[in-house]
């Protein structure tokens, strides 16, 4: 049967016969208080199948397994002499942690992970505003290179403006007008952060207000001048509820647990009394 050759039910069987064996021939001294036992359950034994087979190993062998009992012993034996010696007390990143600890507790016991779609559509019309979808943009462009044409380059690009007039986006002899650019000559259904990243914000902004179905210019970026033909261009728009739907639910659920956690740390909070010494008064 398939399941008899699973790794973990391996792990869990020499686990297990390893525990047992263990408890046999190691009873634990009857001198020895509940403070000062280490008790390693099954469970204990399937968290550490678990972590090892997730590293994409084979089933250990007996003596590997032994080690990695050993090796949680030892954490438990460390950490207990630490926070005997007092080590844990103010230490801020055990604070932080349990804190990490704590919220997690918290958040998981309030929220309701499986909003119904009436629940998504209603906070989905009070929050539209976070989905909207950016303007994109469908362009063209002819490049006038300042390293080749210095403080002409401008001029170059104002000259081929005018032969240009009338002229469609796709005309043959466009090319013939300007310098060769290292990058792509045509950007279709680009967003303004795109084109900002490509060409720079100045750049993007005056795209953004160039009308479509002529060229335009020049534009100047950080590689020089350009003749600017915008073929298409989208407004900003709100997405549909349908179109959405699993970014809204996320972020929905994003929204409960930064609530949860307010409201949770604020009765807590309310339990306490901070006392702040005097000259943080003044």
């Amino acid at each position: 049967m398939r399941w008899l050759q699973e790794p973990l039910l391996h792990f869990l069987v020499i686990g297990l016969a390893l525990f047992a064996g263990y408890s046999i021939l190691n009873p634990a001294p009857e001198t020895k208080s509940e403070s000062n036992r280490i008790v390693i359950t099954p469970d204990d034994f399937s968290q550490l199948a678990v972590t090892w087979l997730a590293q994409g190993r084979a089933a250990p062998t007996p003596e590997q397994m032994l080690n990695l009992v050993e090796l949680k012993v030892r954490e438990e034996v460390l950490s207990r002499e630490a926070m005997a010696l007092g080590l844990d007390k103010d230490d801020t990143i055990i604070k932080r942690r349990l804190a990490q600890k704590m919220e997690f507790l918290a958040e998981g016991k309030s929220i309701d992970f499986d909003p119904s779609a009436d629940t998504l559509k209603a906070w989905f019309k009070d929050n539209s505003q976070r989905f909207v979808l950016p303007p994109r943009v469908s362009f063209r462009h002819l490049y006038f290179s300042p390293d080749a044409r210095g403080e002409q380059a401008e001029e170059a690009a104002k000259r081929a403006l005018e032969q240009l007039a009338g002229k469609p986006g796709d005309w043959e002899g466009a090319a013939t007008l300007s310098d060769p650019f290292m990058e792509q000559e045509y950007y279709g259904d680009r967003s303004m952060e795109d084109i900002t990243k490509l060409f720079g914000l100045k750049f993007a902004q005056q795209v953004a207000d160039t009308r479509p179905g002529a060229w335009q210019g020049p534009i100047e970026s950080g590689y020089g001048w350009h003749l600017v033909f915008i073929n298409s261009s989208v407004a900003a728009k709100v997405p549909s509820f349908e179109e959405v739907e699993p970014d809204i639910r996320s972020e929905w659920i994003e929204d409960q647990k930064i609530e949860t956690k307010r409201k949770i740390y604020e009765t807590m909070r309310a339990r306490y009394q901070v006392v702040l010494p005097e000259d943080s008064k003044k």
